[in-house]
């Protein structure tokens, strides 16, 4: 697989040492399927400057202006965030940022809230344990794919007791929609996938974007790359990732992780494992080896003597 440092058409793979904005201006418009990112949420950060709240806004600004004109008009944008903190006081940054998106005329979908088991323990106020990802598309017309991202029915065998389809599955076979409130692990200290990196997406949640709302061979952004789990999630399910990172001590570990997925090498936590449940210890999976295959299906690889994972046809 080739990996570009720069924005090429004919790779799978653009990692962009540098500010975004240089990277954004590289890429063509109406070519992105889906740009999925989690910005700086302006707490001054190792990998950001403290900034006043109306510049930090004027910044996002930029960047989301040229998101919008790299953005396919079938696409997705998809801005993960949580909240801005001042002396204990918060600033939901999803309510900040909504009306830049809307004044672009993009279409907001769903503000989906991802919660999570931990994080910092506040004193003043409940510990928060959720963020939001703000989906909005570029037109009406947005490709939404729900049958890759169903999860199990609670009530698999449910049938309709009366009417003309008595006796019938009353839920989809395939599953049910997994809703607008994601039950994923945030990436913390004993996490599979845990690097030097402060605030890391689990792929997982990049995969749920991924499958439900491109298709193969689409292009996948993050302006802010961080250590490429972005990427990760994008190529191995046959899309192709583009992402911007302003550290260089982050690039070299994403290039290391997309590597590593690209032998069979990087463990990750499996999208289709429940949350870890102390009681019920039959239920939690080991995490699994992800392969990338460079012209096909990604190939899940067995751990032989723990579970079996069906590979992708």
């Amino acid at each position: 697989m080739k990996i570009s440092p720069t924005f090429d058409q004919a790779s799978s793979c653009v990692l962009f040492h540098g500010d975004c904005l240089d990277l954004l201006k590289q890429i063509p418009d109406n070519s992105i399927k889906l740009i999925v990112t989690s910005p700086p949420y302006n707490l001054g950060k190792e990998y950001e400057t403290r900034l006043k709240l109306n510049q930090y806004i004027s910044q996002q600004k930029q960047v989301i202006e040229e998101c919008v004109r790299t953005l396919d008009n079938t696409g997705s944008i998809c801005w993960q965030v949580g909240n801005y903190v001042n002396n204990s006081e918060i600033i939901p940054l999803d309510i900040v940022l909504f009306p830049l998106f809307a004044s672009f005329g993009l279409h907001l979908r769903n503000r989906i809230v991802w919660q999570f088991g931990h994080g910092l323990h506040a004193s003043k106020r409940f510990s928060g344990r959720y963020e939001v990802i703000l989906w909005f598309t570029k037109s009406n017309n947005y490709t939404f794919n729900l049958d890759p991202i169903r999860i199990p029915q609670k009530y698999p065998q449910k049938k309709y007791f009366k009417g003309p389809r008595k006796g019938e599955l009353s839920g989809n076979p395939l599953g049910k929609n997994p809703n607008d409130i994601w039950d994923i692990p945030n990436v913390k200290a004993n996490h599979i996938e845990k690097t030097v990196h402060p605030c890391q997406f689990p792929i997982e949640l990049i995969e749920r974007l991924v499958l439900s709302m491109t298709n193969e061979n689409d292009w996948v952004l993050d302006p802010f790359m961080g250590v490429g789990s972005t990427a990760i999630a994008a190529l191995m399910h046959n899309r192709k990732a583009v992402g911007a990172e302003i550290r260089n001590e982050y690039l070299v570990i994403a290039k290391n992780r997309i590597q590593k997925a690209l032998k069979g090498e990087l463990q990750m936590r499996p999208m289709e494992r429940p949350v870890y449940d102390p009681n019920q210890p039959a239920k939690n999976i080991p995490p699994k080896n992800i392969k990338i295959n460079k012209s096909a299906q990604p190939t899940l690889l067995e751990k032989p003597g723990k579970y079996r994972v069906e590979k992708k046809k």
